[in-house]
């Protein structure tokens, strides 16, 4: 966990110079590094030590171990293919720790999760071949968006919704899958599939996600709501600007559908997990305080921030969204520890008001 946290300082680090805010890269290799940082040393890293500690077995430990040295070679600037490869080893462990989940518990989101991680395997090895950015990054899209929708698909089933929810579900994810391949071959077209199939799964969880009941409570229970819920609009978003967009590979259009979904759905996913799922691998307490509210308040104001300098074609508006993005994180981070150190002091259970469902499947 403590690579991962230096894969995304490391990572923002190369975000801020990229974006004209920082006069030292560090590394020569840092600011175009920012990408693998953020998607494979932070978020590969942490999916994978979560996935890790709930299979508990010892060998599934070498994904995350892979993931996050690979990161630290990412960070150091050592050799050009060797952080690659050990990401890829890791990513390829992480399909292994599936492989196994899957074989104790066949089910549809399982499978979901599982072809996840096999897109995070794909997007590596075509990094490790040398493929354009733009190639890759696709993947890596693929592999939060398959991850995160899995989880929900399997809080879904508390609501007892009928078999054909399920499906379309099913249905929509193909797509995606189609898409990302298509991708590969004919970017334009292939993006745009992906489009379609971001703002069907945007709908679906919006509409069928237990965060519509949960919004209504108070608390944790509804703050992590409030996360899922704007994390859609923004997945919703980054479908339409691919469906508009599809042929960007660069510049602000580019900009603004990557940090729609990177940013505005995953992060949003983060904020509202964490309080969840760090006590669960870590076994460290956290207190719920009212204040989360404004690390998550931050994030979406200067996410549009960006998004209007990106679509507008002002510099200016796109920087200052792009520092308050970094600012967001890092306050995220400041509140996490602020809240486990008062959860020390006083004690409180683990997730002092979180919703049954959310509990149990973690």
């Amino acid at each position: 966990m403590i690579v991962a946290m230096l894969a995304l300082g490391a990572g923002l680090w190369g975000g801020l110079f990229r974006l004209g805010w920082l006069a030292v890269a560090l590394r020569p290799t840092l600011p175009m590094s920012h990408g693998p940082l953020m998607v494979c040393g932070f978020l590969g890293t942490l999916i994978s030590m979560e996935r890790a500690v709930a299979l508990g077995r010892t060998w599934s430990f070498a994904a995350p171990a892979f993931s996050g040295l690979g990161s630290l070679l990412l960070i150091a600037g050592i050799g050009s293919w060797h952080g690659p490869l050990l990401i890829t080893a890791g990513s390829l462990m992480l399909l292994a720790i599936f492989g196994v989940v899957l074989r104790i518990q066949a089910h549809t989101f399982v499978v979901v999760m599982m072809l996840g991680a096999l897109a995070w395997f794909t997007g590596n090895v075509h990094w490790l071949l040398g493929a354009p950015v733009f190639e890759i990054v696709q993947w890596w899209m693929g592999f939060l968006v398959l991850t995160i929708a899995g989880e929900r698909l399997e809080l879904s089933r508390m609501l007892l919704h009928a078999p054909r929810v399920q499906w379309l579900f099913v249905g929509i994810a193909a797509v995606l899958g189609v898409g990302l391949m298509t991708s590969s071959f004919a970017h334009a077209t292939g993006m745009r599939v992906t489009g379609l199939a971001l703002i069907g799964l945007a709908l679906w969880l919006f509409y069928y996600d237990i965060a519509r009941h949960t919004i209504r409570q108070t608390g944790l229970t509804r703050f992590i709501a409030a996360c899922l819920l704007a994390g859609y609009v923004w997945l919703g978003i980054g479908g339409v600007l691919a469906l508009l967009y599809g042929g960007a590979t660069a510049g602000p259009l580019y900009d603004a559908f990557l940090h729609a979904v990177f940013v505005g759905f995953v992060f949003s996913m983060i904020f509202g997990h964490a309080p969840i799922i760090l006590p669960s691998v870590s076994g460290t307490p956290l207190a719920y305080r009212s204040f989360f509210y404004v690390h998550l308040t931050l994030l979406h104001v200067s996410l549009v921030l960006r998004m209007v300098g990106d679509l507008g074609g002002s510099l200016h508006l796109r920087q200052c969204g792009g520092v308050l993005n970094a600012a967001a994180i890092l306050l995220f981070l400041s509140s996490t520890i602020v809240a486990v150190r008062s959860a020390q002091r006083s004690k409180p259970s683990l997730i002092p008001d979180a919703s049954a469902a959310e509990h149990a499947s973690r």
